[in-house]
């Protein structure tokens, strides 16, 4: 059943998106709102000291707030391609589209837009989310998909992830995520215990943390390199085929990663070979406090304790006489 121009009327219209992902946008605000928060405290800081303080706060927001975003980002990889194909079930007519597929720990997304984007009287814009997390049914959300009408495209590229696909990917792919989950969780709980350490000044085991936490995110790392060693079928769309890449998620990770190991490493060289140098990086050297009070307390000052003590030379001091009783 159509009406006139080739439009359907039982397709609904293009799922309305928003615009950002809003969880990692109130993840971003947090971090930011922390940094700004510490920038203007930043003068109350005296010496060398506020460049130290102000690199480790930088370093460790970072490496903070790439663990617990990349919980909930949707682009661990990703892949686009464009090419014609048919929108509609039972139809002919032939869309330039661009689709794209993104991977993420809880699910995967399909985007689908046109080129333009107003083709065949309608406005070929699509995102659509099919979860695969606990307390989710990937199944369902497909079924749904089918229910209203979802174009060809989306559909055909979210079969290959379902559980009756030949791919045999869905649970790869879902038993990773869930490992991979898991594992940034402990990464995220030991990151804020190696912050506890330090700010408590006990900089040797806040480095074994660090070591711990990079171990942590290298391991979540391979987990879900597994999911993409496996054998997958091919995505075909026309006379071009979809594939895919790691992602931005998956760089970023890697790159905290890195940067745990590295200062993990440093921290715990330094302790070894100059705790004095590890101790003036956090700010925790005594000897420019010492030489601080030995300048204000030179003998030109009258108010120095010591001065006071010898203000009066010898010779000038008073005789004093006793009387016999």
């Amino acid at each position: 059943m159509t009406l006139w121009n080739g439009s359907y009327p039982f397709y609904p219209g293009a799922n309305a998106c928003f615009p950002f992902d809003t969880t990692r946008a109130v993840i971003v605000t947090v971090f930011l709102s922390m940094l700004v928060t510490s920038i203007i405290i930043l003068p109350g800081i005296r010496g060398r000291g506020r460049l130290f303080w102000f690199l480790r706060l930088v370093l460790g927001l970072f490496m903070g707030a790439v663990i617990l975003t990349v919980q909930f980002t949707r682009d661990w990889e990703t892949g686009w391609v464009q090419a014609n194909t048919s929108y509609k079930s039972f139809s002919p007519v032939q869309v330039n589209v661009d689709i794209g597929l993104h991977i993420g720990l809880a699910g995967l997304n399909v985007t689908l837009r046109g080129n333009p984007v107003e083709q065949i009287n309608e406005t070929i814009n699509y995102n659509e989310h099919f979860p695969w997390h606990f307390g989710a049914d990937y199944e369902h959300s497909y079924s749904e998909g089918l229910q209203k009408g979802l174009p060809s495209p989306i559909l055909y590229v979210a079969e290959k992830f379902s559980r009756q696909s030949p791919c045999s990917v869905h649970s790869q792919y879902r038993i990773a995520g869930h490992y991979v989950s898991l594992t940034l969780w402990l990464a995220f709980c030991t990151w804020l215990i190696s912050i506890l350490l330090f700010s408590m000044s006990i900089l040797l085991y806040g480095g074994h943390m660090l070591l711990l936490t990079a171990t942590l995110i290298f391991f979540s790392l391979l987990f879900f390199c597994t999911s993409r060693n496996t054998l997958k079928c091919p995505i075909q769309l026309g006379s071009v085929s979809l594939r895919t890449d790691y992602g931005e998620s998956f760089w970023l990770t890697l790159a905290a990663g890195l940067l745990c190991l590295l200062l993990g490493l440093a921290i715990v060289t330094l302790n070894s070979l100059q705790p004095e140098k590890l101790k003036l990086i956090f700010s925790l050297d005594k000897s420019s406090k010492e030489e601080m009070w030995d300048k204000s307390c030179l003998p030109a000052e009258p108010s120095c304790s010591a001065q006071d003590g010898l203000v009066v030379p010898l010779g000038e001091l008073c005789h004093v006489t006793a009387t016999q009783l």
